[in-house]
């Protein structure tokens, strides 16, 4: 599906059903509000699915892998031949995703969206853009064309999903390089200093930080991104994964299904998607705060209360598919849980 015909798509959610699903809680036999924010992820999905019959019966992550010329200039601590080792790795259950999703009951989608490499591997979605972005210390990272044929590839993967039963994305990734473009990234769209929204990554040394740090700020130096525009950020300073995922938070919410933020990296990209579409933020949830020192930040700005904070920051979607129980908790209570009235419990009532 086309950008703008997407964004075209995209409704408020469903008061009615949102109204319909809180006068559920209310009436179970409990404290009013003694859920907390369980409810209110009952609450909002009700609102994207248009209706108070709220399940979490198939879940996914869809893993968004690509390469990052910016590798080249010694931001990593490893090399961009990680990608396409750790993507195959997820295709045959040995990636810390499989294991968590396999325990939480979701399933794994890998998607190639740019590694650098040919990946004969038949478990792996092919919607490779490019081989991997260009160094953008030296050039534009993408085009602007490829930029939002990745973001199309992403809606066009939510679409699917959707169409597949699944009732829940998560969102993740793999990408060498990409804390570096979604730092970049976000001190553009924050107007921050590179120093103040940069970390170690995969646990870089101080001089290997400084490096880092002073990679951004010479990209931003020199294509001069607009702030207030998406797409031009995108596709001077970002990364087709992150390009991806923004495509599956507006995705998500054309076809009205709920998508989760991991951390640091799909903040970024929920953060762009809704600077294109600000309906889609309806659609879309926080579940922890990334370690990253940007992390918290950017849950701040996008003005979304988080589930966990684990001190995590591994990407993949790990977080994300931690906060599954969450979801699975909360939709076991609101359907199974016994009335006021069939328990024959005199009701609770706000107080003021």
């Amino acid at each position: 599906m086309k950008l703008n015909e997407a964004i075209s798509q995209i409704k408020m959610p469903c008061e009615k059903a949102m109204e319909l699903s809180k006068k559920r809680w209310d009436s179970i036999a409990k404290p009013l509000n003694s859920l907390g924010k369980l409810e209110d992820i009952v609450i909002k999905t009700a609102g994207i699915l248009r209706t108070d019959k709220v399940t979490f019966s198939k879940k996914c992550v869809v893993v968004m892998c690509a390469d990052n010329g910016v590798v080249q200039e010694g931001v990593t601590q490893v090399s961009s031949d990680i990608t396409a080792i750790v993507a195959n790795n997820m295709t045959r259950n040995q990636a810390t995703i499989n294991i968590m999703s396999q325990k939480n009951g979701g399933d794994v989608m890998v998607v190639d969206i740019g590694i650098n490499a040919d990946i004969a591997n038949e478990k792996i979605i092919n919607r490779k853009i490019m081989y991997g972005t260009n160094n953008m210390a030296k050039a534009p990272a993408m085009s602007v064309k490829d930029t939002i044929k990745a973001i199309e590839a992403g809606i066009d993967i939510a679409i699917e999903l959707k169409a597949k039963g699944y009732n829940l994305i998560a969102t993740g990734e793999m990408g060498i390089g990409n804390t570096t473009t979604s730092s970049a990234i976000t001190a553009v769209l924050l107007d921050k200093k590179a120093i103040e929204v940069t970390g170690r990554g995969s646990g870089l040394s101080n001089a290997s930080l400084n490096k880092k740090i002073s990679v951004i700020d010479s990209a931003i130096a020199l294509h001069k991104p607009d702030k207030n525009n998406p797409i031009d950020v995108l596709s001077k300073v970002g990364g087709l994964d992150i390009a991806g995922l923004c495509g599956v938070f507006l995705g998500g919410a054309v076809v009205g299904v709920p998508v989760l933020i991991d951390g640091f990296i799909s903040s970024v990209a929920a953060l762009l998607a809704i600077q294109l579409c600000p309906t889609a933020k309806g659609y879309i949830f926080a579940t922890h705060i990334s370690n990253e020192p940007a992390g918290r930040m950017l849950l701040e700005v996008l003005d979304l209360s988080h589930l966990l904070d684990c001190n995590m920051c591994l990407g993949e979607g790990s977080g994300a598919v931690a906060a599954y129980s969450l979801f699975d908790l909360a939709e076991e209570v609101y359907n199974k849980m016994s009335s006021f009235d069939e328990v024959k419990i005199e009701a609770y009532t706000p107080q003021v």
